[in-house]
């Protein structure tokens, strides 16, 4: 049931990121590793708030360990914007100067033989240098290694994915009300990140609009076919609201669809509707997964539904968890992700429907609240 009062999302004080900061010190403990070394990207904003204006190969590195404060390791140019960063008061500020050797500074915040799990976004120009300077290092991807860092939101990241779902859901309301019919499917995807942008967000990442025989391919970009009447077209689209994402998927047909585009239609909804009901505290992600695909797998069509079911959702549209055979990790109130069930037929058409959910204390909840009905647009 949705909640009629959600919360409300407010600024991130310091304190927020020097909790995270902590809080992610003791899960690499307990993972095995000897501290985090997160360079910029959506690691950094998260445990900072930092984000550099241009990621160059200047190296920039956030030092997560037990035997030093958190330091934050920037060129000196840079300096004065991360210090006017909102999570990096408590932090420990260094800057080195363009002809010194960045990579020995930072060698002092490490230990030799240790183990450090490393940001995916770290580029290889700085990780093989670290490497070489140091051999005896050991260094892991973070998504292996440390995978739920970011997973499980508290109430202020709650309340910013539930106000990115809700402007997501107006721009489908709104999208409804424009003609589809004679026109070519980046006109639609334009309305739809006008729409996004004009109910809030800041960023728009993407905006599938796949008509007829495109909705079969689930990455589609629009193009410059001309959709038509019966066309099935599967929309997907989302972006960073307040930081935070949105990303939901609808299935509409122009003018009244065929019966075939129904009863696909309606097994995926069906689908989607057991993946949502499979959310719950304690669970596996896979459940998930097993539930929606089950329901498309007995109705014929298990080898087109060629994706997960779904993925994680916070500072970025994608991350961990994901909702995939295989994936055992456990599901804890607070984390975000994807139902998005669908089956695509070669040729003819696709169908995908997509919430975020957030799993609570007794279930989930949908932070997606409009028709997974067929609509009917001109």
């Amino acid at each position: 049931m949705a909640d009629t009062h959600p919360p409300v999302a407010v600024p991130f004080a310091t304190g927020d990121y020097t909790a995270r900061m902590r809080r992610v010190v003791d899960s690499a403990t307990a993972a095995g590793l000897d501290g985090v070394l997160v360079t910029p990207g959506p690691d950094l904003v998260w445990l900072t708030g930092y984000q550099p204006t241009a990621i160059t190969e200047r190296l920039t590195m956030l030092f997560l360990t037990r035997e030093h404060e958190p330091t934050l390791l920037v060129p000196t140019l840079e300096r004065p914007d991360a210090a006017a960063a909102p999570g990096t008061a408590d932090l420990a500020l260094t800057d080195w100067r363009d002809g010194a050797d960045p990579y020995a500074a930072a060698s002092t915040l490490l230990r030799p033989a240790a183990r450090y799990g490393v940001s995916d976004s770290a580029w290889a120009l700085h990780l093989l240098a670290l490497q070489h300077l140091m051999p005896s290092a050991r260094f892991a991807s973070l998504t292996q290694a440390l995978a739920m860092m970011r997973a499980v939101k508290d109430e202020n990241e709650l309340a910013r994915l539930a106000a990115a779902g809700a402007a997501a859901d107006a721009t489908y309301l709104e999208i409804l009300k424009v003609r589809f019919a004679g026109r070519k499917e980046r006109d639609v995807a334009g309305d739809l990140a006008d729409l996004l942008l004009g109910f809030g967000h800041e960023q728009v990442d993407f905006t599938v609009v796949g008509s007829g025989p495109n909705g079969a391919n689930p990455h589609h970009e629009a193009g410059d076919r001309t959709i038509e009447e019966g066309d099935a077209i599967v929309l997907d689209f989302g972006g960073l609201m307040s930081g935070y994402g949105s990303d939901t998927s609808r299935t509409v047909s122009v003018g009244e669809p065929s019966a075939r585009v129904r009863e696909v239609h309606e097994i995926v909804r069906l689908a989607q509707q057991a993946g949502v009901d499979a959310v719950r505290p304690g669970g596996a992600c896979q459940e998930i997964d097993r539930a929606a695909r089950r329901v498309i797998t007995e109705a014929g069509y298990g080898e087109q539904f060629i994706h997960r079911t779904g993925h994680g959702i916070g500072v970025t549209t994608h991350e961990p968890p994901y909702m995939v055979e295989g994936e055992e990790q456990e599901l804890v109130p607070g984390m975000c992700f994807s139902v998005e069930p669908g089956i695509y037929l070669a040729g003819e058409f696709g169908v995908r429907i997509e919430d975020i959910v957030a799993v609570t204390d007794d279930g989930g909840r949908r932070l997606n609240s409009t028709s997974r009905s067929l609509q009917i647009v001109e």
